[in-house]
């Protein structure tokens, strides 16, 4: 119960911060990001959204109790990062050049 708690409230402060700073929740639309947040949540992770949708996903594995559907949480991250954090790196990278690097260098991509 503490996981999917915690999940939704990552995610929901993640979303909190977007709207505070008028940018995009988006995630399929990097390219329409008004500006790079590094306040709030932020300053922890880079994707406490994705963080928070990870916990949850955890709460359901341990629910399920099946010692195999643990590789379910392993198999999501790998699949976000590569199909879904990579991209969107790539295009605020483009976007916002140098201090999007900065963030990068200074805020971990998880936790």
């Amino acid at each position: 119960m503490m996981c999917l708690v915690g999940g939704a409230t990552l995610s929901l402060l993640g979303v909190k911060a977007f709207k505070e700073h008028q940018t995009t929740v988006n995630p399929t639309a990097p390219e329409s990001t008004s500006q790079v947040v590094t306040t709030g949540v932020y300053q922890y992770t880079r994707n406490p959204m994705y963080v928070g949708f990870g916990l949850a996903l955890l709460a359901v594995v341990i629910f399920v109790g099946n010692i195999f559907s643990v590789l379910v949480v392993p198999a999501y991250v790998a699949y976000m990062n590569r199909f879904q954090i990579e991209p969107e790196e790539r295009a605020l990278r483009a976007k916002f050049g140098e201090p999007f690097l900065a963030y990068m260098a200074a805020v971990r991509r998880w936790l």
